[in-house]
């Protein structure tokens, strides 16, 4: 565990000092990406201004809660894992057979050794929602903080697992660029106005709304043992995401191809 930590941390302080080396291009895209963003505010004042009340049980205020989690855990996931989104590229063009011949943990190495610039707009956008709206209510930051893990971990374990399928079908990049839309699509909506097929969805094979519309309940009203049963969820969908990247590896074919990575 120490040796993995040691691994991430290095890592992650390469890909940051690599950002930095072109800040312009890494501020230009953060704050391009946190301007986006602050597009729906604009949206969604409107449409609760026309209607007035709440929007299938959610208030103004729930809506931006569900955004903010949205926006940082996607931020997360993508500042330190974004290669998950590489994986079938990887996978095909035999680039993978490089991460195979380091001497440490191989999907480690595959989710850690890339990072998005435009990650860190969204992670800051998220903090800027709650500053904004919840303030110093240290309630609405603490399922805040949660529901970022639980959607960290949850989106690189469900792109993960779809990019991972590549070892079996071939390209499978069309499944992990729907399942992360998906993901990030019923993220950002009250989960009521989907139909109970979707909500299901939402709750089994791409459990986002664990990760999202499970904290803001929370945070309305506590209650211990869906709080563990969330976390539980996430864990166990991670190390199934990890088993079946492993069982798909055995597959792999090395593509022979000679890269060099500095």
């Amino acid at each position: 565990m120490k040796k993995h930590s040691k691994i991430f941390w290095s890592y992650f302080r390469l890909n940051f000092a690599s950002a930095l080396e072109y800040r312009a291009s890494f501020f230009s895209q953060a704050f391009g990406m946190a301007l986006s963003n602050s597009s729906f505010i604009f949206f969604w004042w409107i449409a609760f201004g026309q209607i007035g009340g709440k929007i299938a049980g959610y208030s103004f205020e729930d809506v931006l809660f569900i955004w903010a989690v949205t926006s940082s855990g996607y931020g997360i996931s993508t500042l330190l894992f974004a290669n998950a989104s590489e994986l079938t590229r990887l996978i095909i063009t035999g680039e993978l057979d490089t991460f195979l011949l380091q001497p440490c943990n191989v999907l480690l190495s595959v989710l850690c050794s890339r990072t998005s610039l435009s990650a860190y707009g969204d992670l800051i956008y998220g903090f800027i929602l709650m500053v904004i709206f919840y303030g110093s209510n240290r309630l609405a930051w603490l399922w805040f903080f949660a529901g970022i893990v639980l959607f960290g971990l949850l989106m690189t374990a469900v792109v993960l697992t779809a990019h991972s399928l590549s070892f079996f079908l071939g390209d499978a990049s069309v499944i992990g660029t729907l399942a992360t839309e998906f993901l990030i699509n019923v993220s950002i909506y009250p989960e009521k106005i989907y139909a109970p097929f979707i909500r299901a969805i939402m709750y089994s094979v791409i459990p986002v709304g664990i990760a999202v519309h499970t904290p803001l309940r929370l945070f309305a009203e506590f209650s211990l043992l869906p709080t563990l049963i969330a976390f539980m969820v996430a864990g166990l969908y991670c190390v199934l995401a990890a088993t079946f990247f492993y069982r798909g590896l055995r597959r792999y074919e090395s593509g022979n191809a000679i890269v060099t990575r500095l």
